[in-house]
């Protein structure tokens, strides 16, 4: 895909927690298509006795089951159609979306994190839904610069459905017990995750390494912090900044938790932000990088013997304390699949759940930003809200490419660096730049 049809990826701002009150019922995307859209016509029986397949992805728990029935219910009532709801791990995504373009079968309508919607569209696997947003009152009030990751080539593929950026989930109870501030740099977050190891013992990661599917969402801000970035398109391709200082600071220092430091096990390098959750409940993490979603998860599966009182986040500081680090600027989706089976039907279910009333407790009951502006602002006073709220004024996006999915994800450029670093299989210039030459292969691929 060439970078001009996906270059208005680009144009979501990390401004959402600051500027989105302020923007009212912003603008109405580009982009003229033919596309599934809700009529008066797909209303009621129409549509009785059929059923849409849906994936969310995740784990389901408690609150989401309930939100997921009572959303599934109204869809019911107002189409008289059935949903099959389907739950897939976020680690597991990447291969059923493959399998479903190959193979036919799939969802009707899927969940995406809103980074992964060009790579699929590239794809050809998404259809488009213009007609839809320009037609729907509640999807206008989503401001227009939210519409970024969605809107490529002036045509709209998904509906944003939560906003978020990720921040450090740390076991308040400890912190208060051992005499552990909240750090305010990068010595200080290694100081208290050594002070948890030596306290709790060897088995317990002070502060986790994630080296699995999504390692980049707790590397990133370490890398932001320092000035480095992954890639820059200059000069019509994709030029990897793996070697430059910034990078290669950021990273020495992700790589030296485990490495030098000792703040997370050896054993442990393949982990994902889902194991960690799990190991968190069990009483075995001190901090990890993760977002509001994993609170509800972490309640239950410790069946409540970690709650409110034990956890608390705190923003991912600078390395010179001089203020939050960049985090990952992110969202989950919606969108219809291109092979689903009743399009105008599917288009019905978009439209309610990214809808005002459904879209906005998809958001705050799934620990998300909700993107219509007064139920953000609410925000601004949550105590658990607020570190993310805080981070995303500085949040930042991954290079805006169809392949950093597969970068990202299936060839896990980034973690095999890392393992190779802490295994003491290459050192770090060697590391960084074998992934730097893989990175620009699979970015310049399609160019």
């Amino acid at each position: 895909m060439n970078i001009a049809k996906i270059a208005t990826v680009t144009a979501t701002t990390a401004a959402l927690a600051v500027g989105v009150a302020a923007c009212g019922g912003g603008g109405e995307p580009a982009g003229q298509a033919a596309a599934p859209q809700a009529s008066s016509a797909s209303q009621g029986p129409a549509f009785a006795g059929q059923k849409l397949t849906v994936w969310r992805l995740g784990a389901p728990n408690d609150v989401q089951d309930k939100y997921m029935t009572d959303l599934n219910t109204k869809f019911k009532e107002q189409t008289g159609a059935d949903v099959d709801l389907q739950w897939i791990p976020w680690p597991d995504a990447q291969k059923k979306w493959t399998a479903a373009l190959a193979g036919g079968v799939g969802p009707d309508v899927t969940e995406f994190g809103n980074d992964q919607v060009a790579a699929w569209v590239a794809e050809d696997a998404l259809a488009d839904i213009t007609e839809l947003v320009k037609s729907n009152p509640d999807f206008q009030q989503i401001p227009q610069n939210l519409w970024g990751y969605e809107t490529i080539d002036g045509k709209v593929y998904a509906a944003p459905w939560g906003g978020g950026t990720r921040a450090v989930l740390y076991r308040k109870d400890w912190f208060s017990e051992l005499g552990i501030e909240t750090p305010k740099n990068w010595d200080d977050l290694v100081a208290a995750g050594k002070k948890i190891v030596a306290e709790k013992g060897k088995d317990v990661d002070g502060f986790a390494f994630n080296g699995g599917s999504d390692a980049n969402m707790s590397l990133s801000p370490f890398v932001w912090s320092a000035g480095g970035d992954f890639a820059a398109f200059e000069g019509g391709k994709w030029v990897g900044k793996l070697t430059e200082p910034g990078f290669k600071d950021g990273f020495q220092f992700y790589t030296g938790l485990v490495a030098e430091d000792g703040v997370s096990g050896k054993g442990r390098l393949n982990l994902n932000s889902v194991d960690i959750s799990q190991r968190f409940a069990a009483g075995k993490v001190g901090m990890y990088v993760t977002g509001g979603w994993d609170i509800a998860t972490i309640k239950e599966q410790s069946k409540n013997k970690i709650g409110d009182d034990q956890m608390a986040f705190f923003s991912l500081p600078n390395k010179d304390g001089s203020g939050p680090a960049p985090a990952f600027q992110g969202g989950n989706d919606i969108a219809v699949w291109k092979d689903a089976k009743n399009p105008e039907l599917a288009a019905e279910y978009v439209k309610l759940a990214a809808g005002k009333e459904y879209g906005t407790r998809y958001a705050k009951e799934g620990g998300l930003l909700p993107l219509y502006p007064d139920a953000l602002a609410e925000y601004a006073s949550d105590p658990v809200q607020a570190p993310f709220a805080e981070t995303f004024k500085v949040a930042k996006g991954f290079p805006a490419d169809p392949d950093w999915a597969q970068a990202n994800d299936t060839k896990a450029v980034l973690q095999n660096a890392a393992r190779s670093v802490i295994e003491g299989k290459k050192n770090v210039d060697t590391a960084l730049s074998d992934a730097n030459s893989e990175l620009e292969t699979i970015l310049n691929q399609q160019q």
